[in-house]
């Protein structure tokens, strides 16, 4: 197995998929997804990094702490899916969203956020928002959707 960090980075923003690492794969290896997380909490960001790089199938390539670092290190790094949260300063991530979909059009967005307001939910969708997970709900939803989503695969 691969040796791997578990310190969360905790600069504004990183770019951890500067330094990915060789792989070679072997007939049933999984391949992994890059995941960039966009939350202005960095208490968040660390849960949220510790909980996918514990995944055999996602790499963090990234994280940001507002919409624009977000618009900034995807259109940088591309990453596979992103983990936006909706409260952030700067820019929301209903904003972020919009211009995301706008430039990176096939990327997938997973909106993780604790406000629980079904005009944002609505809004979300309208954008092309792939899902809403509550940050209420048990971080294995949160990761049931991203991999549903990375995967393709019913959740």
């Amino acid at each position: 197995m691969s040796e791997r960090t578990f310190l969360a980075p905790v600069s504004t923003v990183s770019q951890l998929g500067d330094k990915k690492r060789k792989m070679r794969l072997n007939a049933g290896d999984v391949v992994r997804k890059t995941v960039l997380i966009v939350d202005e909490s960095v208490f968040v960001r660390h849960a949220l990094y510790e909980l996918f790089t514990r995944q055999s199938d996602f790499d963090v390539c990234g994280v940001a702490e507002n919409g624009r670092e977000a618009i900034e290190v995807a259109c940088r790094l591309h990453p596979d899916l992103i983990v936006l949260d909706l409260s952030m300063p700067v820019m929301n991530g209903l904003d972020a969203a919009r211009v995301l979909k706008r430039v990176l059009p096939t990327d997938l967005i997973i909106i993780y956020s604790a406000l629980e307001d079904s005009l944002s939910e609505k809004q979300a969708k309208l954008i092309g928002i792939s899902e809403v997970v509550s940050k209420f709900d048990p971080p294995s939803l949160l990761l049931e959707k991203a991999r549903a989503l990375a995967y393709r695969i019913a959740a």
